[in-house]
């Protein structure tokens, strides 16, 4: 049986919760010929187990619905039969842009049990995003919401389109589903099959696909489920977008490796009050959230929203030790930290009963060898954090895809994650911040090069650097120091102007909102120093001071 060994290490990892050492010595990852997991697992296990009639998904507020593992089993079985009649096939990419729906989650499922590939990709992308995704990601299927299928106007017309809601022109969604929930898989899925492609953002203009197969998510998010601390029959939630490698981590995989139920808050705009009501209402065991929404809630009187809560967890960025007190103080809990990335499953964290140190994040995950190295290659107590391919964790990445399609090679002794660290006499890591340029604003990866190209785009604008502005509540936002074209004066209508020129251009969450112009200071070779401009930010916000010169997108009532 295909599902032996996973199942093994599985209740390993749950027989141990609470005791990280005998996880961590005894935890050994798998090994897999064939695996399917939405097949061997979801189906044959939890939906025809125990726990088929328990809750798998639930969703309140916008969409509100309540599916069990065996309902949402035969939903996705009677899709996969759907897509397999419009045309999907085994190795066939499958572009899945959809909010926090019922559709999404019976897609992905239906998806892995066809062999196809998923293209996860937010609703917040622009037509211009979507043409990139579909020619680097060679997609030959889209499911989107009908709201947005007018995005896809004069983009391959060779590609199948379905749309939930329906579209003139588009494939009904629910028509597809009037089918049989009886599936039959076409031949065995191998374990290395291709089963997600993320892009996810870079240090170059193009962001990188990311390649993982049938079971570095599937299985490599069995650490995962170990740090969110859940238990068969829990309720889980987590707080990300659709199309963002931690939704799959947390809303997908790890839950559902546990047997635990996915809850979903669908709210128009995240509401801090609003969300500490749910939790208690609706007896959430598990929560995970991003440290934005941490420190929102932490303004709002929390004690009497504990509710049933027993794990509280964090990703995304190091998360304010004062937070973490708070919610100790007020919750009698402690938030435990994760980091992973894209590429990954959960690499470094803390893990239930399990003392956090501050300003720490962690420990190795069971499983995760990890290193710190220098430029060179040696190991030290403060670099680069990286996995050695010699004894590569099985929730590595297969690589990044190249543009003729085939993955490029990992590295030659290591897989650098790109993310600096120290490392503790007891074995403790703190993050310490990116290799490169590359930075988060409200828990979204911001690559300064992209937004720098759309910005000299502008006929205003001869030259310009992005880097993070700390802001209280985002972390950070992009700021932009530019460069006007001779004869250009930083007039009122000209800063407009580049506003709206970005606003037409970027995705809500790639937004610059703070414009400086300035000279750019640059090294002896001509390259941009923006450490020091992003020096000069910080400088700035412990003073609690505004730069001279900086305008900001509240600066213009027009834009509202």
């Amino acid at each position: 049986m295909t599902t032996t060994a996973f199942r093994a290490a599985r209740d390993l990892l749950l027989a141990h919760r609470g005791d990280y050492a005998a996880a961590r010595r005894e935890f050994r990852w798998p090994k897999l010929e064939t695996f399917n997991w939405a097949l061997d697992w979801f189906d044959a296990e939890l939906a025809r187990g125990s726990l088929g009639n328990s809750t798998a998904l639930r969703i309140a507020g916008a969409g509100e619905a309540t599916l069990s593992f065996a309902e949402l089993s035969a939903e996705s079985s009677r899709l996969a039969n759907g897509l397999r009649a419009a045309g999907v096939r085994r190795g066939d990419r499958i572009l899945l842009m959809l909010g926090n729906t019922v559709p999404l989650w019976e897609t992905m499922l239906a998806a892995m049990k066809l062999g196809a590939v998923v293209v996860p990709a937010t609703t917040l992308l622009t037509p211009t995003d979507l043409a990139d995704r579909f020619a680097r990601g060679r997609v030959r299927h889209v499911v989107t919401g009908g709201a947005d299928a007018a995005k896809f106007e004069g983009l391959d017309s060779s590609v199948t389109r379905i749309a939930v809601g329906g579209a003139p022109g588009w494939t009904e969604y629910d028509a597809l589903k009037a089918r049989s929930s009886e599936f039959t898989p076409e031949g065995v899925t191998r374990a290395t099959d291709p089963l997600l492609l993320y892009f996810t953002s870079g240090t170059t203009a193009k962001p990188k696909l990311v390649l993982h197969d049938q079971q570095s998510y599937p299985v490599g998010h069995l650490v995962t489920m170990y740090w969110l601390g859940l238990q068969p029959g829990d309720m889980h939630l987590n707080i990300s977008s659709p199309g963002w490698a931690k939704h799959a981590w947390s809303c997908f995989f790890a839950p559902w490796n546990a047997g635990a139920g996915v809850f979903v808050n669908n709210q128009p705009r995240f509401d801090a009050r609003g969300t500490l009501e749910v939790l208690a209402r609706e007896g959430v065991d598990s929560f995970c959230a991003p440290p934005t929404v941490w420190r929102m809630l932490v303004q709002q009187d929390m004690a009497p929203f504990r509710g049933q809560l027993r794990e509280l967890c964090s990703a995304g960025e190091p998360l304010n030790p004062e937070v973490i007190e708070h919610v100790r103080r007020v919750w009698g809990m402690t938030i435990r930290e994760g980091y992973g990335q894209t590429e990954t499953t959960l690499q470094i964290g803390y893990f239930p009963g399990q003392e956090v140190k501050p300003g720490s994040m962690g420990v190795p995950a069971p499983g995760y060898a990890i290193t710190l190295l220098d430029p060179d290659g040696a190991e030290v107590n403060e670099g680069e954090i990286a996995l050695r391919l010699d004894d590569a964790p099985l929730g590595l990445m297969r690589g990044y895809q190249q543009e003729d399609g085939t993955s490029a090679p990992l590295g030659d002794t290591a897989y650098r994650t790109g993310d600096v660290a120290t490392r503790d006499a007891d074995g403790h890591f703190t993050y310490v911040g990116r290799a490169d340029d590359v930075f988060k604003a409200s828990d979204y990866r911001i690559s300064p090069f992209e937004l720098e190209s759309v910005l000299v785009e502008h006929e205003a604008v001869a030259e310009a650097a992005v880097v993070p502005a700390p802001d209280a509540v985002r972390l950070a936002v992009p700021k932009a120091f530019v460069v006007l074209v001779e004869g250009v004066e930083p007039e009122r209508d000209v800063l407009l102007s580049i506003f709206r020129h970005l606003r037409a251009r970027l995705a809500p969450y790639k937004r610059i909102r703070r414009i400086e112009v300035a000279e750019l200071p640059k090294t002896i070779s001509g390259k941009i120093r923006r450490v020091e401009l992003r020096q000069a930010e910080e400088r700035h916000f412990r003073a609690g001071t505004r730069p001279e010169g900086e305008v900001r997108e509240e600066d213009f009532p027009e834009l509202a």
